[in-house]
């Protein structure tokens, strides 16, 4: 590895990792990560403090103001917004939401080349919602005209050439209650058929049953991207790719990769292990998620597709360090004999 890159990713800095990478994070904003990516004295009088309920405790988390994105992108060349995922940008009368003012405060601290990957509503894409202790239906799961409306139409205009894609993520569904995969692909063939045509989707399935010939062949049809989801119950990524045929199907030559929860590690124990997010924990992070990723991010080069890698701090406790790991694996990588 070239002494530049090497102090590079010394430094946290992975926007010139290569041409066909962008890495980046899921959500941002982690006092956990000052000194490694936010400065540590710019901020202090800025933090808001939020009380966060999770397996039962109550932890407080100290969040960092939206203007930090400006310094974000000085180290991550794509950031995956999740706060899009719990709510419209237009209301039923087509008026911005709370949503849709907080993302307009990022659009103030964009440079060009910066990139957003945003979440699609959990009221577009989820089958169920969790609410008061137990799941209910949705009423408007897959609701082309709401999708539209209320959320691609606001977020294309408002953000341009900032918005880099959309992440369709669909629940777990367990066994006694999922739909027989072909009604799941019919339903979603129905959906994407309706929606406005866009090379910036990609579909996140977290039941494993699902990921079969049919869906793949719905994601070809449509020309959407796979997401690749290191996940609790999802198999390893290399799994997942090796399902599709190992293919790049997103029209757009797009390809992204998600990392989230350790195997078999429920996201409220990923979260209380891992929180406040400042350092590593010992023997949580996979070293086949970064193996895999890895081989991932060559085959996407090797095919010409562009890949996007997004770190979540549960997936071994501290994103930027995940990225740093990973960067300089994948850096090795390029190096070893075919």
């Amino acid at each position: 590895m070239p002494d530049t890159q090497q102090s590079q990713i010394d430094g946290f800095i992975f926007r010139d990792l290569h041409p066909g990478v962008s890495m980046g994070t899921a959500s941002d904003r982690y006092a956990g990560w000052l000194g490694q990516i936010y400065s540590e004295a710019r901020y202090q009088s800025q933090m808001t403090s939020r009380t966060t309920k999770i397996g039962g405790q109550s932890l407080i988390e100290r969040v960092l103001p939206v203007s930090s994105v400006a310094e974000y992108f000085q180290h991550f060349s794509v950031l995956e917004l999740d706060f899009t995922f719990y709510g419209w940008l237009a209301d039923p009368h087509d008026q911005p939401t709370p949503t849709f003012r907080t993302l307009s405060l990022y659009k103030e601290y964009l440079a060009p080349g910066n990139r957003l990957l945003l979440k699609v509503p959990q009221a577009v894409f989820a089958r169920k919602f969790w609410r008061s202790g137990k799941y209910i239906d949705n009423p408007d799961y897959l609701n082309p005209d709401m999708f539209t409306c209320r959320f691609y139409r606001p977020a294309v205009e408002l953000l341009g050439e900032w918005l880099h894609g959309f992440i369709f993520e669909q629940e777990y569904q367990i066994q006694k209650e999922r739909s027989s995969t072909g009604e799941f692909c019919a339903r979603l063939d129905d959906f994407f058929t309706q929606i406005p045509p866009d090379e910036r989707y990609h579909v996140e399935v977290r039941t494993e049953s699902f990921l079969s010939p049919a869906y793949f062949d719905l994601l070809e049809k449509h020309s959407l991207g796979q997401v690749l989801s290191h996940w609790t119950w999802l198999p390893p990524l290399s799994r997942q790719f090796a399902l599709g045929r190992s293919r790049f199907l997103n029209s757009g030559r797009q390809c992204l990769i998600r990392l989230l929860t350790p195997p078999n590690v429920k996201y409220e124990d990923a979260y209380l292990r891992t929180f406040p997010f400042d350092k590593m924990v010992e023997g949580l992070l996979s070293p086949r998620m970064i193996e895999d990723t890895v081989a991932i991010m060559r085959s996407a080069i090797d095919q010409g597709c562009h890949i996007n890698v997004a770190v979540n701090n549960r997936a071994g406790c501290n994103a930027p360090t995940i990225a740093q790991l990973l960067s300089k694996r994948f850096l090795d990588s390029l190096s070893d004999p075919a």
